[in-house]
């Protein structure tokens, strides 16, 4: 692609007739003709190595301030966000040739892009998946590293699903993408606000930082769908500016659910909006997804999906992996695997299974090393808040002592009666989990979710599926 094209007239150029052959911000992935974008990252700056990138044969870089490298540099306010839109035009705009849906907020999300997914290809709309668990071109799975990819996978991602035939591409965007501009010039027909809660806080410097961030994606959308449930909501449905309506499972809103009533076997409620209300029937438990089936109803309602056929899908949906999902175990307590890891996520899954708890709601949980370390003792007294029994164990520990993290989560235990066991390895913590429940107990495995993995010292990855492990316990008893 020459140049001048690739640009867009966003910059200008005296060598706009050059052949561009590849587009990064990586300088292992610089070769000849390239264009390579200077990124200031955490641990590097790729100004440093610009002039480096052109001996290696780039055909020009992209900086944000004058480097002396002459005509073969380009020059820009914010080379992140130019980025981007390089990488848009680089796969020529596959945005533009999809209908976005994005949901974004700490809690959710994974929920209802699932949903959303479900009732449009139930109605004959090939759609394309980008998330937390996995990439999704219709049928076809695919692996993902990150929430929302990095900006030139995912306007790859977005071509191939568009060279597949989709029509809508549904994903979650996370904070860390929209702050580094990964999604470029993509806008979404509709975006969904779920909440705002204590959450990756060793990225963003406080809630407001994090607020903003999220914020971002609602410059960037026809429609907002927001959930006034939530403070920050509330809040940031007075403040966007393109067209807005509002859920809510606890008063009327432009779309909210009453008659609610949530058991381990689903849920049903009334799905109220201004063209009336209609019954819905989900296998789905948890008032939290009462909530998240709202949100995805409205959507697809605002697709012009026939109420009908909403419902329809929405009864057929069991659910997403490692949100709610109850293990089989066949003895007669019950194993629920969710990946709740923010102290309003562990809040509300057992607020929610506490309503249909016949013996005692036990919570085996703990949080991950080199992650946001304040919110470990409110996990705590969340957890504490519901739950008559708590296992404190690991999640990821990654290159912190499983010890020492333990030792945070159990500040926010102090002065309170909820009692508790301290098993360091979760399997084990599982394995003693299973061997003192008892009849009508539910025991909820927060943290892990769809993950197979746990990420130990050194960032090793190893093998752990908590369906594989309960089902190795089982045999134990």
């Amino acid at each position: 692609m020459k140049l001048a094209d690739l640009l867009e007239g966003r910059a200008e150029t005296v060598i706009g007739g050059a052949e561009i052959t590849s587009i990064t911000d990586d300088t292992r992935k610089v070769t000849e003709g390239s264009l390579f974008v200077c990124v200031k990252g955490g641990s590097f700056d790729g100004h440093t190595a610009a002039a480096e990138m052109l001996e290696k044969g780039a055909a020009a870089v992209v900086c944000e301030r004058d480097l002396g490298l002459g005509e073969k540099q380009i020059i820009t306010e914010n080379s992140r966000k130019f980025y981007g839109e390089l990488c848009a035009a680089w796969f020529g705009h596959p945005e533009k040739r999809l209908t976005l849906i994005g949901v974004t907020g700490t809690n959710g999300k994974t929920t209802i892009t699932n949903v959303i997914k479900h009732i449009l290809m139930a109605n004959g709309h090939k759609t394309g998946l980008i998330g937390t668990i996995q990439n999704e071109i219709g049928d076809e799975i695919l692996h993902t590293e990150n929430t929302t990819p990095m900006a030139y996978d995912f306007m790859a991602l977005l071509a191939k699903m568009a060279d597949a035939g989709c029509e809508y591409a549904v994903m979650e965007v996370s904070s860390f993408a929209l702050v580094q501009h990964r999604i470029g010039t993509a806008f979404f027909k509709t975006a969904v606000f779920t909440n705002l809660t204590q959450d990756h806080l060793d990225y963003h410097k406080d809630m407001e930082d994090y607020f903003q961030a999220k914020k971002m994606l609602f410059d960037a959308c026809g429609t907002a769908v927001v959930n006034i449930d939530d403070e920050y909501g509330r809040r940031l449905y007075n403040e966007i500016n393109c067209g807005k309506l509002s859920f809510s499972v606890k008063e009327k809103a432009s779309f909210y659910a009453d008659e609610i009533s949530v058991k381990s076997t689903g849920s049903t409620f009334s799905f109220n909006c201004e063209d009336g209300r209609c019954a819905v029937s989900s296998p789905i438990p948890g008032m939290f997804n009462v909530s998240n089936l709202t949100a995805a109803i409205a959507v697809c309602m605002l697709e012009n999906i026939p109420v009908n056929d909403i419902l329809s899908a929405v009864s057929a949906y069991n659910g997403v992996k490692g949100r709610c999902e109850v293990i089989p175990t066949g003895r007669d307590f019950t194993v629920i695997c969710d990946y709740a890891h923010t102290p309003d996520a562990v809040e509300n899954i057992l607020k929610s299974v506490k309503e249909y708890t016949e013996g005692r709601l036990i919570c085996l949980f703990g949080c991950g090393g080199n992650r946001d370390a304040a919110k470990r003792p409110k996990m705590a007294a969340a957890a504490a808040k519901y739950a008559d029994r708590l296992i404190v164990t690991s999640d990821n520990p990654r290159n912190e002592q499983p010890e020492a993290i333990i030792k945070d989560i159990l500040k926010g235990l102090e002065g309170l009666e909820t009692p508790y066991d301290v098993v360091t390895d979760r399997r084990e913590a599982i394995y003693h989990g299973l061997k003192i429940a008892r009849k009508g107990d539910i025991i909820v495995l927060a943290g892990k979710g769809h993950e197979d993995y746990q990420i130990l010292a050194g960032m090793e990855h190893i093998h752990f599926d908590e369906r594989e492990i309960v089902a190795e316990g089982l045999k134990l008893l």
